[in-house]
């Protein structure tokens, strides 16, 4: 069983060329499969004994253990995947993984900030710091461009073009895509740029990176959810606002001001607009709320 996970990641890794992110997460699945089997049974389990009961006892651990309905519903993408590629090298006759389904999860309305919100918070990094102007280059890039914090943080130089007003953007899956690049998230990172020092010790990575942190370094994404807590702090923000509440926000006021669907799922870099749509029903409740309030005869 271990071996024949060892060659699923191999293969994910050389043929699917999938994230460090997506390797890790796919090896911890299948490694605590493993362990789940070897202590259920006693012993050490071959791929070929393992049957669909043995992974609904699997899955059946995790809810009790408290997972989330979203990252059991990963996990069992990882099983279907990895029992999939089972069936492909010929160890096993079936996927047994393929009757589970997922649980069924309510989609919560994503939380965004408004226009008025926004723009407070881009104004709140001090400009006469350079760790303020770094700081406000990357909120109003995350705003003008809808950018993953993931997706910010890996930006290089080389994929800023400011004449055309456009970033080159290494999504999910390590997909790129093009993204818009507004006049003041512009003009934001033209200042930041001037006071930008990278390590000279530091690797072509680090050297190339557009956002750097204090020693000259990549910027990590942590690094950005820290710097958020304290601007939401400093204009008496929400603090359930993440950077990924930025990436909200750009998507429903797009949609807000009449920008089309489809336009916006390209934007987002999402696969399907079944992802997107979830911002429709974003506009559909705001819509909601100012007809019950400013209609004479609503409620």
């Amino acid at each position: 069983m271990r071996t024949a996970i060892e060659r699923f990641i191999e293969y994910l890794r050389v043929e699917r060329n999938a994230s460090p992110l997506t390797l890790k997460s796919y090896e911890e699945d299948l490694i605590a499969l493993v362990l789940y089997l070897e202590e259920v049974k006693g012993r050490s389990v071959k791929i070929c004994e393992v049957t669909t009961l043995d992974l609904r006892g699997f899955i059946a651990e995790l809810q009790q253990a408290g997972y989330a309905k979203a990252t059991i519903s990963r996990k069992l993408a990882c099983l279907r995947s990895f029992f999939r590629f089972a069936v492909r090298e010929g160890w096993v006759e079936a996927n047994v993984a393929k009757p589970l389904r997922n649980p069924r999860t309510g989609r919560k309305l994503p939380h965004f900030l408004s226009a008025e919100e926004i723009a407070k918070l881009l104004e709140s990094p001090p400009s006469s710091m350079a760790s303020g102007l770094r700081d406000r280059a990357i909120l109003e890039t995350m705003y003008s461009s809808g950018l993953r914090v993931s997706e910010l943080v890996g930006l290089s130089l080389e994929d800023i073009d400011f004449p055309g007003g456009l970033i080159r953007v290494r999504g999910k899956g390590r997909k790129e895509r093009l993204s818009p690049l507004g006049s003041y998230a512009q003009k934001a990172l033209k200042k930041w740029l001037t006071k930008r020092k990278p390590d000279p010790k530091g690797s072509k990575n680090d050297t190339q990176a557009v956002f750097l942190n204090r020693f000259g370094r990549r910027l990590t994404s942590r690094s950005v959810g820290r710097m958020l807590e304290k601007c939401l702090k400093q204009c008496g923000l929400d603090q359930r606002t993440s950077p990924h509440t930025l990436r909200h926000s750009f998507a429903t006021h797009l949609l807000d001001r009449g920008a089309d669907i489809r336009s916006v799922q390209e934007l987002l870099g999402h696969k399907s607009l079944i992802t997107t749509q979830i911002y429709t029903h974003v506009s559909t409740t705001r819509l909601r709320e100012v007809y019950e309030t400013a209609h004479p005869r609503a409620g």
